[in-house]
């Protein structure tokens, strides 16, 4: 298992020119609903270590440190989009509109959660249009083209938003599905959310560029590198491609530059085999993209901090429920362990 050498994961420095900094002006009301989200989902996040740590099995990959993308860019969806999630985190589940309890509960595998518990980490929900978070990385990607062409035999108006890591991005699903997606002009775009590990293997072991989003040339489609801990640089990168697949324009490809605090997994920590010096994760520590957007929003005059106090405590709040939903919610019986699994009433 290869290991990186001190300072090897920051992010390269030829990047940070490519990066575009929001050009219109983000509503208050979409800001602060962001803000939110971003704090709903640190507070949940936090919720499952604790579990984790308690004895409760419950597959953790944490968000801590990338939650402005993912809040951000499933923020500036329709209700009608689709999302085609990865294995990181749950911020696209809480973005695009699940409720904690019912997260949480089939996290547990609890017959309340939204997948009555039969799911598991393998959210999905229908009635959000969220497709299900795969087993395998990278399977999705052909998948959200499929969605996309989907999408364009019924002449309907919405998009798809597809998440996945940088390890994931070396796979041959990503090569046949963005070329698919090209080809067809197919309403998705695809976010990258390069945190440098592909568990505990740094990219610049692995991967043949530095900047993956230079990538999309050879698909034919647009490329654009973000700041990842920016909430309102990932709105306006997701908002414009967005624009630009439900015009018939087709995919995009967004490259966020970001990092997980926490370790692949809660069962490897912070620092597991020393893969990564403790300099590095204190440096982008201080890139924390809930302190920055709070700041942002204080000095913008769109809140103030003791607002944005009673936001946080809102949220932790919430999260204390849904803990106590979950565990009270009983688990689904034996004579359901067939029901929702194969098709019935077919006329």
């Amino acid at each position: 298992m290869a290991k990186a050498k001190t300072g090897q994961g920051k992010m390269p420095k030829a990047s940070e020119p490519k990066t575009k900094k929001p050009k219109e002006k983000i509503p208050k009301e979409t800001l602060l609903k962001i803000y939110r989200d971003m704090v709903r989902l640190r507070f949940f996040d936090d919720k499952l270590n604790q579990l984790v740590a308690s004895g409760i099995r419950i597959t953790q990959h944490s968000t801590h440190g990338q939650e402005a993308t993912q809040i951000a860019a499933t923020n500036a969806l329709e209700p009608s989009d689709y999302l085609m999630p990865y294995h990181r985190g749950w911020g696209w589940a809480i973005g695009k509109g699940m409720q904690p309890r019912h997260l949480l509960a089939e996290l547990m595998g609890k017959a309340t959660g939204c997948c009555k518990g039969k799911g598991g980490v393998h959210i999905a929900d229908w009635n959000l249009r969220i497709m299900g978070r795969p087993g395998v990385q990278a399977a999705h990607i052909p998948i959200a083209a499929g969605i996309g062409l989907s999408i364009k035999f019924r002449k309907a108006p919405d998009v798809v938003l597809c998440f996945f890591g940088d390890g994931a991005s070396n796979e041959g699903n990503i090569h046949e599905g963005m070329n698919l997606a090209s080809v067809w002009k197919a309403p998705v775009v695809f976010v990258c959310e390069n945190n440098l590990y592909a568990l505990f293997t740094p990219n610049v072991e692995t991967t043949s560029v530095r900047d993956i989003a230079d990538r999309a040339q050879g698909y034919g489609m647009a490329g654009v590198i973000i700041d990842g801990t920016d909430a309102m640089a990932a709105y306006q990168a997701a908002s414009e491609a967005i624009r630009r697949a439900r015009s018939g324009q087709g995919p995009t490809l967004i490259e966020a530059k970001t990092y997980r605090i926490h370790g692949h997994t809660a069962m490897d920590g912070f620092h597991l085999g020393g893969y990564r010096a403790k300099e590095e994760v204190e440096e982008w520590e201080k890139k924390d993209p809930i302190l920055k957007l709070r700041k942002r929003l204080i000095a913008m005059e769109y809140s103030t901090a003791a607002r944005l106090d009673q936001i946080d405590q809102k949220a932790k709040e919430e999260i204390e429920e849904a803990e106590k939903f979950a565990k009270e919610s009983p688990y689904p019986t034996k004579e359901e362990i067939f029901k929702d699994v194969y098709v019935e009433d077919v006329q």
